[in-house]
């Protein structure tokens, strides 16, 4: 056991007996779900528009290096340059190459998990470049020195009275500033800061092939303006990001809007289609798309378990999940948590001993149930187990445990040799620990339920 599954071991135990965190996530959590039930009405067939939207992604790994080279060629056609990264180093190092080039002091940022992934922000401000999120959660969750909490609401976990707290603390609003004027007052901060800003750096929702463009989604404008201010704009996107065609998105756009927060449609989508024009009046004068691995390549060159770059982020396995509901996020010490996380984070460079998030699930099948783009998650699971075991997870403790666990589980009268005098002797002795602290204390009856039923049987 590594210090990584220690540590999940011991935060998973705390969290989920901390009551208050715990009707913190479900509270916000619940407010999603609610709207998601009703959302699913925007399609009259929800599951014939996942079945489409899933076989375009199947397509999409299929032919991921033409389509990435599709898009490398139409993207420099529209005067945009792309790079490529392999590590999270090479990402970083190009990021301050262009900002040394266009004399770089602030950088704006909208959302983007894939710079978590790399720990930008911190690279940024070791080579004083102030960099800052202009996505609401991200800004919260900055501002309180923490990581996201949810890939798509990245500060989930706090109550409104836990943000008021955090801005009087930081900025000096009022105690008890209610929502409305602690986003007013982070509107008129953020404002000042997209104008003095001369990088912007985005994520991307989608990267389209035919078009060479760059699709984004949010609810907040922060995006618009990340992208229209600044005089540079850096997109940094995970490859899996390919879709085929401009006109894909009007599937996937009502997808990730109704299967993550419920609406028909996020309050702004843009494409960006590469620099400014002569005779257009705002926009960036020069965009630079890096196109990031981190760890995507190994994923991909496994067969099965490559379904898992059909994700389009929209949070629905994590929404669902009775695991991440009653661990939360932190829990997971990844970038991607729930069901998604566990299954791909082994894989990535900034998690690879992670493994043991595979084995934290139910196996109740809800993620894959309302995965938009039908990942079988629930399956893949499985598969990560299987092949952790393979490569020698499994102690020889286990390995010896399973295997007669399986011996004496595949017959009953095996099973039944030992009588429930030593059974119950060896729970008290040897199983107690095992068996935790939290279940009721495990008896074993005189009798078991088979000799009962023939008892049944024959008095009849």
């Amino acid at each position: 056991m590594n210090s990584r599954e220690k540590k999940f071991k011991i935060d998973s135990e705390s969290v989920s007996f901390d009551l208050k965190k715990r009707k913190t996530i479900n509270h916000n959590i619940g407010k999603y779900t609610k709207a998601v039930e009703i959302g699913k009405n925007y399609f009259s067939d929800l599951e014939k528009a996942k079945d489409t939207a899933g076989a375009i992604k199947d397509y999409v790994i299929n032919n991921l290096d033409q389509l990435l080279t599709k898009f490398e060629k139409n993207a420099k056609e529209n005067n945009m340059d792309v790079l490529w990264a392999k590590n999270a180093d090479e990402v970083i190092k190009q990021v301050l190459a262009i900002a040394k080039r266009h004399d770089t002091k602030l950088v704006v940022k909208t959302k983007s998990m894939v710079s978590e992934e790399i720990e930008l922000n911190d690279a940024l401000e070791q080579n004083k470049i102030r960099s800052l999120e202009t996505d609401l959660g991200e800004f919260i969750v900055q501002t309180a020195g923490e990581k996201p909490f949810h890939i798509l609401t990245p500060a989930m976990h706090k109550s409104k009275e836990d943000v008021a707290e955090l801005f009087h603390e930081k900025f000096g609003t009022k105690e008890d500033a209610g929502p409305e004027e602690l986003a007013h007052y982070v509107r008129n901060f953020l404002r000042e800061q997209f104008v003095s800003a001369d990088m912007g750096i985005t994520g991307a929702n989608f990267l389209l092939a035919d078009t060479g463009s760059i699709a984004l989604t949010e609810n907040e404008g922060n995006g618009l303006l990340t992208m229209s201010w600044p005089k540079t704009m850096v997109v940094i996107a995970g490859f899996e990001k390919i879709i085929p065609s401009v006109s894909d998105l009007d599937l996937f756009w009502p997808l990730v809007s109704v299967m993550g927060t419920g609406q028909n449609m996020t309050a702004y989508n843009s494409i960006i289609s590469g620099p400014k024009a002569d005779d257009d009046t705002d926009g960036p004068e020069h965009v630079y798309v890096i196109l990031f691995d981190g760890g995507r390549s190994t994923l991909f060159d496994e067969e099965e378990h490559n379904l898992a770059l059909k994700c389009i982020r929209c949070g629905a396995c994590l929404n669902y999940c009775p695991i991440y509901l009653n661990v939360g996020g932190y829990t997971y010490d990844t970038v991607y948590t729930g069901p998604i996380g566990s299954v791909i984070s082994m894989y990535l460079d900034d998690s690879k001993d992670t493994g043991h998030l595979n084995f934290a699930s139910s196996l109740c099948g809800k993620c894959t149930e309302v995965c938009p783009v039908k990942i079988p998650l629930h399956k893949l699971l499985l598969l990560n187990r299987k092949k952790l075991v393979e490569e020698g997870s499994a102690g020889f403790v286990e390995k010896a445990g399973m295997k007669y666990y399986q011996k004496y589980m595949l017959k009953r009268s095996k099973l039944e040799r030992i009588g429930a005098g030593w059974k119950n002797f060896g729970m008290k002795s040897f199983g107690k620990k095992a068996w935790g602290p939290r279940r009721a204390p495990l008896e074993f009856p005189n009798e078991s339920f088979a000799k009962r039923w023939m008892k049944k049987d024959k008095g009849k």
